[in-house]
């Protein structure tokens, strides 16, 4: 089995130190970081997510899979930007305005880093000028907004409206989940896209990323 193999397959299983171990050595190997990062952490990530929306693993799984990724991915950054390797794209999510719940959005951004997005995280109860602030600050193509109470709902569609205001509505995405959120609340708020897990959510993110390079 190659080293890169075995890096993703033991990211899999949630196995930092060994994941750092074999880093260390395909580094001492000359194996090219972006090699690394790509064939191993993001193909055993890919791996995760995909077992995760079929129900086959579950959260603590993701999450621990997550931890190695990111142990992972902090050996390989100075090399990736010394190479000068660029994230797929940049995207800012957060947990709207009186709504303190994270673990959703968490999951969506280990997700997405696993796809290879870079990720600012605003925490909970966000405002929607922070939003939009952040997204022209930090140059996101995304703003990903999460609530999971029925009464934060609403929020989203002033994250919308705040955007159109700063007149960023044309390049910058709106992506919108959590458990009360529908397809069809998405589309009345005027939101770009509803995703019903942090799998796919991951996946729509790169797409939008990739048509907007």
């Amino acid at each position: 089995m190659s080293i890169l193999s075995e890096i993703s397959e033991n990211l899999q299983k949630g196995k930092a130190k060994i994941v750092k171990e074999l880093i260390k050595q395909a580094i001492d190997e000359g194996i090219p970081a972006q090699d690394i990062l790509e064939q191993g952490l993001l193909a055993g990530m890919d791996v995760v997510g995909e077992k995760f929306k079929k129900n086959e693993v579950f959260v603590p799984e993701v999450l621990v899979a997550a931890r190695a990724m990111n142990m992972g991915s902090e050996l390989l950054k100075p090399l990736l930007a010394e190479s000068g390797v660029e994230a797929i794209g940049r995207v800012c999510i957060g947990t709207v305005k009186g709504d303190l719940h994270d673990i959703g959005k968490n999951l969506v951004k280990m997700m997405m880093e696993g796809k290879g997005l870079e990720v600012v995280d605003l925490g909970t109860d966000v405002k929607p000028e922070t939003y939009v602030k952040t997204a022209i600050d930090q140059n996101c193509q995304i703003i990903c907004c999460s609530a999971l109470l029925t009464t934060t709902m609403p929020v989203m569609g002033e994250v919308v409206k705040e955007a159109e205001k700063a007149g960023i509505r044309h390049k910058v995405k709106i992506m919108v989940g959590g458990a009360p959120v529908t397809e069809t609340f998405c589309r009345q708020i005027g939101a770009d896209k509803y995703t019903a897990d942090a799998a796919s959510a991951a996946d729509a993110a790169v797409e939008f990323c990739r048509a907007t390079a």
